[in-house]
């Protein structure tokens, strides 16, 4: 009879896994076929099951074989992962580090600015049991509840995994490296105790999550959850191929946990803040967060950071800071986040400055503290009101993907005192993203709508091909609030090789700073 499927951490099939079925004394074999497919020939009951494969970590698990319910086997592919949890911490809190590794690791704490800065060795980390830093997948669809690691086994008093949070707030990364050379590094954000900065940095945790697919699905793909069976071929068992443009839930998706590790969030060990991000994705992940960061520092404006969801839980005290900077790609936010941001923008003065695109395109609700419904984008029937009436812009598909500088439109207006750019001149004219290059008017950008607010400016567009270039605005409200807007994902990613875009923002962070004392 069949018994289930085996898959690995992308959820997609593996075959020739070595099954070995046990019980009473008794022992029997097989091995799972090109699906993924287990069929043994066995009784319904209880069974311990020994699964192994070379290049996987094998394990033991304790399953209840039914004849009519299949079962999800999950194995782990032998390389190095790793993430913090939780991912954020205050200063002086304390997270673990959750490192899946087969081999002993050095393990060294790094802040991520301008440059570099070593933080602090952990040593080697390793146990007395042959290959005890290997981790294990949960046999079910995990994406949903989190990986569960550093639990089974992790008993003894003195071999914990926490550590601390440093006293200064910033963009941290775990290095974990082997000896002969596997490297992986994975970032933890620092918030302070109490404010110490004039200007909160937000980077984009929700989005994010949203985009990880570390098990087998996000909100791009197997958004109700995982099938049946395993992936064989993505373009021909994928929903997202065969049934293209089709949201496969009404409301929200299935959940998707914080508690994975990102991939896509590992920086090369040599890698620089101006070097470029290669990929497809990782733009838009904590390597792309880096670069703005780096600017800031190296621009001496002083900052705290802070993941999204300290805004949702009303962990980031907002009417202490007199700038609030959206990073890169704030897609999904909260009805929360939102109405919080625009009290304090329309009615306490507060100064927000959005230096990313197709932000607040897609509504999410928190089923708790670790976990995520997304909704559908392109909708905010939560909120109520376009992202426009508080950016001052909205998303539009048009010019997704291409690349180009902006021009400059209203060179009387102090964002350009300075920078020596007049009327029609171009600026931005490269960014670090290698997966759209041309510029920093680059792959997702937002546009001044129907919805924006009347007085919003128009200062410079990019020169994408069919005029769908993004916008670059600012307005004021009545509180002396202000929004300045770029509109751009690759804005950010522009700033540490781009004089104009370079001068642009720091003008806007000056005069918004300024405006406040």
């Amino acid at each position: 009879m069949q018994v289930g499927y085996v898959s690995d951490e992308d959820y997609v099939a593996v075959a020739g896994v070595d099954f070995e079925f046990e019980r009473d004394g008794a022992s029997l074999t097989a091995t799972s076929r090109a699906s993924g497919a287990v069929y043994a020939d066995i009784e319904p009951g209880d069974w311990q099951i020994s699964l192994s494969k070379p290049g996987y970590t094998a394990k033991r698990v304790e399953v209840h074989v039914t004849g009519s319910e299949l079962i999800s086997f999950r194995l782990l592919f032998d390389r190095l992962y790793g993430f913090m949890w939780p991912k954020w911490s205050r200063s002086g809190e304390t997270s673990e580090y959750c490192v899946h590794s087969t081999k002993e690791f050095r393990l060294d704490l790094w802040r991520y600015g301008w440059e570099k800065e070593f933080i602090r060795s952990f040593g080697w980390c390793d146990e007395h049991g042959p290959g005890a830093m290997a981790q294990m997948l949960p046999d079910r669809d995990f994406t949903q509840t989190g990986v569960d690691w550093n639990r089974t086994g992790y008993n003894l008093q003195y071999q914990k995994h926490s550590i601390p949070a440093p006293e200064r707030s910033g963009l941290y990364y775990l290095h974990a490296k082997t000896r002969d050379g596997e490297f992986c590094s994975f970032p933890w954000i620092v918030s302070p105790r109490e404010p110490e900065a004039k200007i909160a940095v937000l980077a984009s945790t929700i989005t994010q999550n949203a985009y990880n697919r570390f098990g087998g699905r996000s909100n791009y793909f197997n958004q109700d959850g995982l099938p049946d069976r395993p992936i064989v071929n993505s373009r021909q068992d994928l929903k997202r191929y065969t049934q293209p443009d089709t949201w496969p839930f009404e409301q929200t998706a299935a959940p998707l946990s914080f508690q994975r590790p990102e991939p896509a969030s590992c920086v090369p060990e040599d890698a620089q803040v101006s070097d470029t991000i290669a990929g497809r994705i990782e733009s838009v992940f904590a390597p792309g967060e880096w670069r703005l960061l780096g600017w800031m520092e190296r621009e001496a404006f002083d900052y705290d950071l802070y993941s999204e969801t300290d805004l949702h839980f009303d962990d980031l005290p907002l009417e202490a800071y007199d700038v609030l900077v959206l990073n890169l790609h704030s897609e999904y936010w909260s009805p929360q986040m939102y109405s919080r941001v625009k009290k304090w923008v329309y009615e306490q003065g507060g100064r927000l400055m959005y230096l990313g695109g197709c932000a607040l395109y897609a509504e999410v609700e928190f089923q708790d503290d670790a976990t995520i419904l997304c909704r559908r984008e392109g909708e905010y029937s939560l909120r109520g009101e376009s992202e426009a009436k508080l950016l001052g812009v909205a998303y539009t598909h048009s010019g997704f993907q291409t690349g180009a500088p902006y021009r400059v439109l209203n060179d009387g207006h102090w964002a350009f005192a300075g920078t020596g750019l007049n009327n029609e001149d171009l600026f931005g004219m490269r960014s670090l993203h290698e997966r759209c290059p041309g510029g920093a008017s680059a792959h997702e950008l937002d546009k001044i709508s129907s919805d924006s607010p009347e007085n919003v400016v128009h200062l410079a567009k990019g020169t994408n091909p069919d005029a769908a270039g993004a916008d670059l605005t600012i307005y004021e409200t009545p509180s002396g609030g202000s929004v300045f807007a770029a509109g751009s994902l690759c804005w950010t990613l522009s700033l540490p090789i781009d004089d104009g875009t370079s001068a642009i923002t720091r003008n806007v962070l000056c005069r918004f700073l300024e405006s406040k004392t």
